[in-house]
């Protein structure tokens, strides 16, 4: 991979989380404690950068939603709305809704059964299993593993995947982005603590932004004349 086919902003991205995951590492393996209630805690540094850059997402696609509404067809309209939709829930759960910032006490329902108390879903406890393992976690990694694994193959090998990408304008990952993927994964998994997750979900705020901001098939969805 040539640096000169990373944008400016590539480079600020993967700046940042080179940073953020090294002063993890730091933390994760001189102070534990630091890193589990300072570092990777609710509310703190790695969440509340998760929940920028997700609401840096969604406004992302929300701009290209309406800069090219006139230009595009039905499929696109639902794919970007979708897409941005889905990035603006995932910032809100990030922050329970702001129910922290604001302090706003959860329904007795959200007491009785989410795990922390709060007012999300991704905390929800069914059938003794949280959401989040069940959804963001097993059937979130498999969606991954099928994005940015399989589907840029697929993209440039065949036709009919490449058309129904841009139809529903599904931006297609670079492999800069899928080996930056690679690595924070392989990092993670030398962090012993319940809270590197709190880290791996920041790299993967941060690698969409970059995606959705520079996609390999930018020409063919985020242009006018597209």
């Amino acid at each position: 991979m040539k640096i000169k086919t990373l944008t400016k902003t590539d480079i600020l991205g993967y700046i940042f989380l080179i940073i953020a995951f090294a002063i993890g590492f730091y933390y994760a393996y001189t102070n534990l404690n630091y890193f589990d209630t300072a570092y990777a805690v609710e509310d703190g540094f790695v969440e509340n950068s998760q929940f920028v850059m997700l609401l840096c997402s969604s406004i992302l696609l929300f701009y290209y939603f309406f800069n090219f509404f006139k230009h595009k067809n039905a499929y696109w309209k639902l794919g970007i709305l979708v897409m941005a939709i889905a990035f603006l829930f995932a910032s809100g759960e990030e922050i329970s809704w702001g129910q922290r910032i604001f302090n706003i006490q959860s329904s007795e329902y959200f007491i009785k059964n989410n795990a922390q108390h709060e007012t999300n879903l991704h905390n929800m406890v069914v059938d003794g299993e949280k959401v989040n393992k069940i959804i963001f976690s097993q059937l979130l990694t498999i969606v991954l593993v099928i994005y940015i694994l399989i589907l840029p193959i697929l993209y440039r090998k065949v036709a009919f995947i490449k058309k129904i990408a841009n139809l529903f304008a599904v931006p297609i990952v670079k492999w800069h982005h899928t080996i930056a993927f690679l690595i924070a994964t392989g990092f993670i998994v030398f962090v012993h603590s319940e809270k590197k997750w709190e880290l791996y979900e920041l790299a993967f705020a941060v690698i969409f932004f970059l995606i959705f901001l520079n996609p390999l098939n930018k020409k063919e969805i985020f242009s006018a004349n597209s």
